[in-house]
């Protein structure tokens, strides 16, 4: 049986994610990530989302735009499992999929209305930004929480075990920057305290430096002693 649909994206995301690298592997793992929805066109008619500001959580649906192009297997390895052992495509929530679709429930935090658009903000969203959204639905705890439900081999939330220490340097960065990103402290520690690291990379300490964005800020750090030492914070892409 074959069917032909075509997705029209109703929006946008402007998220701090400004590359694939640091987004968490699940929405709400890190709640000072503030994201807007933009809707667009038809979509951004004040009708569209008349009484969405009731619900505290949304389901967002939205496509893998990064990642569509390179196509799907039958078999992942979850990052969750350490990257080594494999499971079926649709046991895991992996972003390459046959229609590279992905969902997740976000913290509604309001929605404002502007000239040609509609902006909804929300926390805990993982996204690299300019992700398309492809529909918007409301979260109902009375069916949409089980909690006798089972997790298979991801039954409880990831422990955040890596504590960040920002070094004199990035201290004063950080307080150079305060003024246009004030929750920039707690969002870098959120973000770390997941280790971004390739899972083959996370067996104690090494000497390695890596880098990520947020906004348009860069963000080095090394992992020392099971601990975030970031070394730089700096503007500009």
């Amino acid at each position: 049986m074959h069917s032909d649909s075509n997705l029209q994206p109703i929006g946008i995301i402007e998220s701090p994610y400004a590359q694939k690298f640091a987004v968490p592997r699940q929405p709400g793992l890190v709640p000072a990530a503030r994201a807007q929805i933009i809707l667009q066109h038809a979509f951004a008619d004040a009708d569209c989302v008349r009484g969405l500001e009731e619900f505290s959580h949304i389901w967002v649906l939205f496509l893998f735009h990064e990642t569509q192009a390179q196509g799907w297997k039958p078999l992942v390895r979850p990052p969750r499992l350490g990257g080594n052992e494999k499971r079926g495509v649709f046991a895991t929530r992996s972003t390459f999929r046959p229609n590279a679709i992905g969902m997740s429930v976000v913290e509604l935090v309001s929605i404002q209305h502007q000239p040609g658009k509609t902006i909804i903000e929300v926390n805990g969203g993982d996204w690299v930004n300019q992700t398309p959204v492809i529909d918007i639905k409301p979260y109902l705890p009375y069916v949409d929480a089980i909690p006798a439900a089972r997790g298979g081999f991801a039954p409880t939330s990831p422990e955040a075990q890596l504590r960040t220490v920002f070094s004199a340097s990035a201290q004063q960065q950080l307080t150079e920057l305060n003024p246009d990103y004030p929750n920039l402290a707690l969002l870098i520690e959120q973000v770390l305290a997941q280790d971004p690291r390739p899972a083959y990379q996370r067996e104690g300490s090494n000497n390695r430096e890596y880098g990520m964005t947020l906004y348009d800020v860069n963000i080095r750090w090394q992992v020392r002693e099971q601990e975030n030492h970031v070394i730089s914070i700096s503007k500009g892409f």
